[in-house]
């Protein structure tokens, strides 16, 4: 949360250029509050799973979030039933008239199929025009980035020699941008993935640059000049989904390689090593504070009219 400053303290140039968020008196007594809609769209399979990593990572803001969980209506679930997805999630027929603060779009095992291939992609796809107008930020993660990044921007995915699975180390390549504030210079986040974007086709964007990029794991955290933050890998991951997902693969016979820099002495006998948790809470409450919080109007009404 920003620190709340006389207007005219000479420290506030001082810590402004410092990356760290001052609030003038002025706009603070102005500043109008009210819970954050935030809609999620839970594109896994393990839905409960995702659900409660994300969510964990969001509670660890002060800003009170209302949550709205959204369902492909075109996709049906072998994992999750169908009382469950009920009970608990909306369809996009029921939410599309709203607007809303913030929007997450999660990854989902869809990877080596072609975008159009997938059967929910073109309620997907209108889907994610309908937040252009209809939400303030919207986050994609792993999949979900790759495919924000194609649909919206033409960015190719790429398939990779073989499966980037571990915890990797990051550069932040632009630390004034709001959604790496506070980081590190260098920060570790877990990727789990079989396909990538790469750095040439997003610098010929102009509307894209990346913030964050790994020298093993390639580009993993973009932004767009439309509030958008597409993020590759999975900074909301618990301790053990990457050695859940590793003795999945091994059972059913893909061979997959040990998650690297993952395992104490990178041996699957030994437990994980967790060296991403401080900064997977620092990335949601940035987003939040500064993509949500700071940009959103008080009246949601205003949503997409800029």
């Amino acid at each position: 949360m920003p620190v709340k400053i006389p207007d005219d303290l000479p420290a506030a140039a001082v810590l402004e250029s410092e990356n760290i968020f001052v609030m003038t008196k002025r706009r603070a007594d102005t500043q109008d509050i009210r819970p954050l809609d935030i809609l999620i769209l839970n594109l896994m399979p393990t839905k409960v799973e995702t659900e409660t990593q994300i969510l964990r990572c969001l509670s660890n803001s002060p800003l009170q979030t209302d949550i709205t969980l959204l369902q492909m209506a075109s996709h049906e679930s072998k994992n999750t039933s169908q009382e469950y997805l009920d009970r608990f999630y909306r369809t996009f027929d029921e939410i599309k008239d709203r607007k809303f603060d913030g929007m997450i779009i999660t990854g989902a095992p869809l990877e080596t199929m072609d975008y159009e291939d997938v059967d929910f992609w073109e309620e997907f796809c209108g889907i994610m025009d309908w937040t252009l107008t209809n939400v303030c930020a919207t986050l994609y993660i792993c999949w979900g980035a790759l495919a924000g990044l194609y649909y919206h921007y033409g960015i190719p995915k790429h398939p990779m020699a073989s499966k980037v699975s571990g915890i990797y180390e990051h550069r932040v390549l632009i630390p004034n941008e709001p959604i790496v504030r506070g980081f590190d210079d260098r920060f570790y986040m877990p990727q789990s993935r079989h396909t990538e974007v790469r750095a040439e086709d997003i610098m010929s964007n102009p509307h894209l640059h990346i913030v964050c990029a790994s020298e093993e794991a390639g580009v993993a955290v973009v932004q767009s000049e439309r509030n958008q933050t597409f993020i590759t890998g999975h900074l909301e991951y618990d301790a053990a989904t990457l050695a859940y997902e590793y003795e999945r693969d091994l059972k059913a016979g893909k061979d997959p390689h040990v998650p690297d820099h993952y395992f104490e002495d990178d041996d699957p006998r030994r437990d994980p090593v967790v060296r991403w948790r401080a900064h997977a809470t620092l990335f949601y409450t940035n987003w939040l504070n500064y993509c949500v919080y700071q940009l959103t109007p008080y009246d949601k009404d205003e949503i997409g009219k800029n």
